[in-house]
């Protein structure tokens, strides 16, 4: 049993315990969303939020519910802090990211509260390994919480079929143009990169579109460098039965990334949100 042998950690004195008996999940979770140096972490007692910005134009989010824990506990209504997110990956794959076959690497994480650091347990083959990691004020996290009401169009298509998309568009280009309508094309694609214009287009009966809803035709362009960081979790999400949706509202342009699924959000202001 992972820990057997390591001296309970009183859950009084810590704010926040979780263990995993497998830390893999978890590392290419982080890994997805692993674009800046640092992210704040923010558990409650539904689960632990992982958020990464960048220039407070591109937000990206990882939920990790608590039910995928063995534990979860947290002793606060809610428990923030701030972290070297590149710190914690190589702490998270210390006994390396290829386990022998039929060892996996068991985790125990505990945070004692503000001004302590981040307290990590790994454990594989029964040897165990203690990190710690200061932990920072948390900064102020932009809000992308947008009313659904203000959605006019929708699409929810395949994981696998849009990222095999991104791999066939031009990623010389500067923007990638995103169109949807009631009529033709329903669905395109489009880059303009030194090879010249490239259109990939999905009519609305595409064996990829799960769901269409469109009430108008809608065209906004978003810069490639912010989407970029979308592939991986995109590739993540390509393993599962998870399914990316795009959403156009009719005010500020907005990207949400999940590690599950990926909305698009487009509204009057030209930013950017990953959720």
């Amino acid at each position: 049993m992972p820990f057997s042998t390591q001296p309970e950690t009183g859950k009084e004195q810590n704010v926040l315990v979780a263990t995993l008996d497998n830390v893999r999940n978890l590392s290419n979770i982080l890994k997805a969303i692993h674009f800046k140096d640092h992210a704040t972490c923010f558990a409650t007692s539904n689960g632990l939020k992982v958020t990464v910005e960048n220039a407070k134009s591109l937000q990206a989010n990882a939920f990790i519910q608590a039910g995928i824990f063995q534990e979860f506990v947290v002793q606060e209504e809610s428990v923030m802090f701030r972290i070297n997110l590149s710190v914690l990956l190589d702490c998270l794959t210390i006994f390396g990211t290829n386990s022998l076959p039929g060892t996996q690497t068991a985790l125990r994480m505990c945070y004692q509260g503000y001004g302590y650091p981040l307290t990590l347990y790994l454990e594989e083959g029964g040897v165990v390994t203690a990190c710690k990691i200061n932990t920072q004020e948390p900064e102020e996290i932009l809000d992308f919480d947008f009313c659904s009401t203000n959605v006019v169009n929708k699409i929810i298509l395949q994981s696998e079929g849009l990222r095999e998309a991104f791999s066939e568009l031009d990623m010389t280009s500067e923007v990638l143009q995103i169109t949807m309508s009631p009529d033709k094309p329903y669905f395109r694609l489009s880059t303009f990169g030194n090879a010249g214009s490239t259109h990939l287009d999905y009519p609305k009966d595409s064996d990829l579109i799960e769901a269409f809803h469109c009430n108008e035709t809608q065209t906004n362009r978003y810069k490639i460098s912010l989407l970029k960081p979308s592939i991986k979790a995109l590739a993540l999400s390509c393993k599962g039965e998870n399914f990316p949706s795009f959403r156009l509202p009719d005010s500020p342009s907005k990207q949400k990334k999940e590690i599950s699924t990926i909305i698009l959000e487009a509204r009057t202001e030209e930013t950017l949100n990953i959720l």
